[in-house]
Formats: C-alpha cells, sequence, structure tokens
C-alpha cells in the first residue's frame, strides 16, 4: 500500500560513524525505499561531525529524510529498528559508536511521549547535526509547540558540520 497524498511529512535522521559511514546512510535509505507505506519525499545533504558522547570514537555521518507514511509512528519506529539491526547494530554504549542510528525527529504535528518513543525527538534541540540537514529541507518546519527549526538553531550548542556528500537517488 503506498503512502496516501494525505500522510503526514515524517522526518527521520540518520547517523553513523563505523563501517563506511556514507554506505551505511545508503543503505539504511535503500530500505527505507523497500518498505511498503514509505515514500522519501527528501533528502539532505550528508554531513559530518563530532561526536555528542564519548570523544574516542570517529566522526559521524548525518543527514535526514522527509518521507510520508500512512504507518503510525509506532509501527514506523519498530521499521526503523527493525533495519537498525539488519545492518549489524547492537546495543552499545550510551552515545557511543553506532552502524545505523535512525530516529523519528517529527511526525507531522503530533507530539507523543511514550516509554519507547518521544515525538517531537528529546534531544533534536541540542543536535545541529539533526536541525542544519533539517532546515535544507524545511526550513520552514514548526514544532508541534510553534517554536521553528530556524529559531531552534540560533539557540543550538554549535557542533562543526561540514558536508560530505549525497545521497545516490
Amino acid at each position: 500500500m503506498a503512502a496516501s497524498h494525505t500522510a503526514p511529512k515524517v522526518y527521520i535522521a540518520l547517523g553513523s560513524n563505523l563501517a563506511d559511514p556514507n554506505a551505511q546512510l545508503n543503505e539504511a535509505i535503500s530500505r527505507l525505499r523497500q518498505v511498503s507505506g514509505i515514500t522519501i519525499t527528501a533528502y539532505s545533504s550528508i554531513y559530518s561531525s563530532h561526536p555528542v558522547g564519548p570523544q574516542d570514537q570517529p566522526d559521524y555521518a548525518n543527514a535526514v529524510v522527509e518521507i510520508t507514511t500512512n504507518l503510525s509512528p509506532q509501527t514506523l519506529l519498530k521499521v526503523l529498528k527493525n533495519i537498525e539491526a539488519e545492518q549489524g547494530r547492537t546495543a552499545g554504549r550510551r552515545w557511543g559508536e553506532r552502524l545505523i542510528d535512525l530516529d523519528i525527529i517529527l511526525y507531522g504535528n503530533q507530539e507523543i511521549r511514550t516509554p519507547d518513543l518521544t515525538i517531537p525527538h528529546l534531544e533534536m534541540a541540542n543536535r545541529n547535526f539533526v536541525l542544519l540537514p533539517l532546515a535544507e529541507i524545511a526550513p520552514h518546519t514548526t514544532l508541534p509547540c510553534g517554536t521553528t527549526i530556524l529559531a531552534l538553531i540560533d539557540k543550538c550548542p554549535d557542533n562543526p558540520l561540514h558536508k560530505i556528500g549525497a545521497f545516490k537517488h
């Protein structure tokens, strides 16, 4: 079943810093494209950023994609966790290195607080490696609380970003 034209815009942040991070991001995109009910509608550039957590790990490749979907937020979360597992992600240290990390940043105008899912993403306001790629593809986005992405960027701690690539469409 294809995503309908009334499906909400959803933003997913992607990150990797192991085993050819650009390839990991592209693999995740390839897997997302294969999911019934998801249509990818925009891609940010791929950026390099320093790790937020322990500094004894490689820099990250980060990006954001916009999708439309008829999947519920909880079902989409399960799909993303399955993609991470299929790509070989295993539990590691908090904010440590990872093969792939897929997070739902925004799901339409919904606010969700459950034990396993928080939307808008809890840490997005502190992550310019999420905010800047998001602003690249959706600069006029406003959170459910009324705060704009651009206002969040103005207050976000600095973490130098560098464009390092683009997705293979």
